[in-house]
């Protein structure tokens, strides 16, 4: 048999569609040329793939030899296709007569010796690969990742001789398990946190909804602290999204650590950051912070710092959840539903309207440091909330307030009640939806139209309020949204960092 066909999987954002690669020895000088629009490190393959085979004790055909890379209009890069590349060459050489090749599909590097290195993106594949029924062999250091997909048959392989043993049924490879841990990882306790009992519903009502919040206050007040805690009153993620967001880890090129598996990300990128380190992008387009912190918790301190290029890219994924990273090649879609909380200063020094310190700015410092902050960002943030420095006697007192984990029962009790209702959070709730789950009397109506004519909100803001409110409902366990919810939400509202005066 002169030709051979093996099946392996590419990687494309988060999707991994299938490859066919072709081997075919000919007649001729002896050659290997690979084609199907290959880049640099597949090219390079062939170098790789000639080593391997022979230093693996099998005969390295002296024939003119074709590797096809189908579809031949998709862009193939990486090492992930040396492994069938070089099934491929011995299946076609008459080296593996006894193997069924058709069940499998192979991903990984080879050495020069013929042993397996691990590669990124395993895990897109590997739950791709579980959908066409056919069993995957990986690297034994990508074995614990592609063990996280429920119904694969994967295998973990130390080398090209093992593989080649497996398939003709010398010596079975061990079946791919992983080490991932159950979730409920140790999450700093919301109850370390002294005072900012205002803050800490907020937070609450955030886990609830699904929301975005900026913390605003004095330096040394805890903003950070609070943001930290936001991932530990989060619900429980469910198998879906801890697949989700473990794909886009496992593609990112820092790869997935099996351990982390069901651990909602917590991202928090330093305001030096580009627009592309927050939203990703490059040559070969990356994710970044936006959807690292997938179905997690982005947090941007010192929120004005940014530059004003990377904050205006956080609108889309805001509004969509969604990331495009379009080039003249391709476009590449990442997801990016995060929950973002920030934080910042009143003015550049801190200070502005804090009763214990001096304020050194100026108000034209003032107004410039917090006009970085544009009103279609603000208009996307659901809540905005003080946070004021704590009296000298809060500091020593012991907390009173309520743990993580009993908050994160009243949690997970809102966000049940939003699923049956609507199927996901309040937050991502369409506004065509709205007005029908908030049930809002005639009065309670007109009072929202009378505050968004005073305020002059947007329909933005108007429809973030209604969801915020009905979140608070949820939280009291109320069918309808009444009064004091709906007050409390537009409360969340009465604060412009980028108008109001120092």
């Amino acid at each position: 048999m002169s030709v051979a066909v093996i099946n392996a999987r590419a990687a494309v954002g988060v999707e991994a569609p299938s490859v066919t690669v072709e081997v075919h020895l000919a007649n001729g000088l002896p050659a290997l040329s690979v084609v199907g629009l290959p880049e640099a490190a597949v090219k390079e393959s062939k170098d790789r793939v000639r080593s391997a085979i022979v230093n693996s004790g099998f005969e390295f055909p002296a024939r003119r030899i074709t590797v096809n890379l189908a579809p031949a209009d998709l862009p193939k890069e990486g090492g992930r296709f040396d492994l069938p590349i070089a099934l491929g060459i011995l299946a076609a050489s008459g080296q593996l007569r006894k193997a069924d090749l058709s069940t499998y599909e192979f991903i990984g590097e080879l050495a020069l010796t013929g042993a397996l290195r691990p590669v990124n993106g395993v895990l897109p594949s590997a739950a791709q690969c579980a959908g066409s029924g056919r069993a995957m062999v990986v690297a034994a250091d990508n074995a614990g990742e592609a063990a996280l997909v429920k119904g694969l048959t994967g295998y973990a392989a130390p080398d090209l001789l093992g593989v080649c043993r497996h398939l003709i049924g010398e010596d079975r490879l061990p079946e791919a398990v992983t080490d991932a841990v159950t979730p409920g990882a140790r999450y700093p306790d919301l109850d370390e946190v002294r005072g900012q009992h205002q803050a800490k519903r907020c937070l609450a009502i955030a886990a609830a909804g699904a929301h975005s919040i900026l913390f605003m206050g004095p330096p040394g007040t805890g903003k950070s602290m609070l943001a930290s805690r936001l991932p530990g009153i989060l619900p429980p993620m469910t198998d879906k999204e801890a697949l989700e967001s473990a794909a886009v880890q496992s593609v990112s090129g820092g790869g997935f650590d099996p351990s982390r598996w069901g651990q909602r990300p917590y991202r928090t990128p330093h305001h030096s950051a580009s627009h592309v380190a927050l939203i990703g992008g490059g040559a070969r387009p990356r994710p970044g912070e936006v959807s690292l912190a997938h179905h997690g918790v982005l947090f941007l301190d010192e929120l004005p710092e940014f530059s004003r290029l990377a904050l205006e890219a956080l609108r889309e994924p805001l509004e969509t959840g969604r990331v495009t990273i379009a080039r003249a090649a391709a476009h590449t879609d990442y997801p990016a539903s995060f929950q973002l909380v920030a934080a910042m200063n009143p003015c550049p020094c801190g200070y502005a309207g804090d009763p214990k310190a001096q304020c050194r700015c100026t108000p034209e410092q003032t107004s410039r440091y917090r006009g970085r902050l544009s009103g279609p960002l603000l208009d996307r943030i659901d809540m905005i909330v003080e946070v004021p420095r704590l009296p000298a006697s809060e500091l020593d007192r012991a907390s009173t307030g309520p743990s993580s984990s009993e908050i994160r029962g009243r949690t997970e009790s809102a966000r049940a009640r939003q699923h049956q209702r609507a199927g996901s959070p309040n937050a991502h709730v369409p506004a065509g939806r709205l007005s029908e789950d908030a049930a809002l009397s005639s009065a309670d109506r007109t009072l929202l139209a009378s505050a968004i004519d005073r305020m002059g909100l947007s329909a933005r803001a108007y429809h973030r309020i209604l969801r915020v409110a009905r979140t608070i409902a949820d939280l009291d366990g109320s069918p309808r949204v009444h009064r004091p919810h709906l007050t409390e939400a537009l409360g969340y509202r009465r604060i412009d960092p980028s108008r109001q005066a120092a």
